[in-house]
């Protein structure tokens, strides 16, 4: 409901830039607030406190990504080229976005045990994505039927995963998109039928 209200988005578009640009910790709500252009009071309006920012913007850019990957995948019958797809498009998000790169791969790490769980129930939707393309490419005979799924799970979003904190770590010194292609190939080796 509040997704719909016009000032939500405005809100989590400066949240990122807040927080990647002060850390979380020290990314006060008036901070965001400013950098949204709305009084201090209308963040809570839509907000229950810092932290369901931070867990609203993730599940808000999450969930945007996963849509676009789905109707991006939908039409490919290639689990091979579904999987270059979510690695490819992954990396190009991150590369567009680079301060929403900083959050999710440095704050989003630093917070509680709480905030980690509800971070993990928003994450879900993405592993999601990623069982579908492993199984689809089982069931086609292009990855190995002795896969295990949540092994392969971990080690395909592990990759990319570590791709982007690396490169974040490096002050996004390099085309991180341009590895794409050998991180797929290095992936679709490891799961291929030879």
């Amino acid at each position: 409901m509040r997704q719909q209200k016009p000032k939500y988005k405005q809100i989590i578009d400066a949240a990122v830039i807040v927080i990647a640009e002060n850390g979380y910790h020290q990314a006060q709500v008036s901070k965001i607030a400013k950098q949204a252009g709305v009084a201090d009071g209308t963040i809570y309006l839509y907000f229950k406190n810092k932290e369901d920012i931070l867990v609203s913007l993730f599940q808000e850019k999450m969930g945007v990504f996963i849509e676009k990957i789905r109707s991006e995948i939908a039409g490919k019958t290639s689990s091979a080229e579904k999987l270059y797809l979510l690695v490819e498009k992954h990396f190009t998000w991150f590369a567009e976005e680079p301060h929403l790169a900083i959050v999710t791969q440095l704050e989003l790490r630093q917070s509680n045990k709480d905030l980690r769980l509800r971070i993990n129930e928003v994450l879900k939707g993405y592993l999601d994505v990623v069982d579908e393309i492993i199984q689809s490419g089982k069931r086609a005979g292009e990855f190995r039927e002795s896969l295990n799924l949540r092994l392969t799970r971990q080690m395909i979003f592990g990759t990319i995963d570590e791709m982007v904190t690396t490169w974040v770590m490096n002050d996004q010194k390099y085309d991180l998109v341009a590895t794409a292609k050998e991180v797929h190939e290095l992936i679709v080796s490891g799961c291929g039928n030879h």
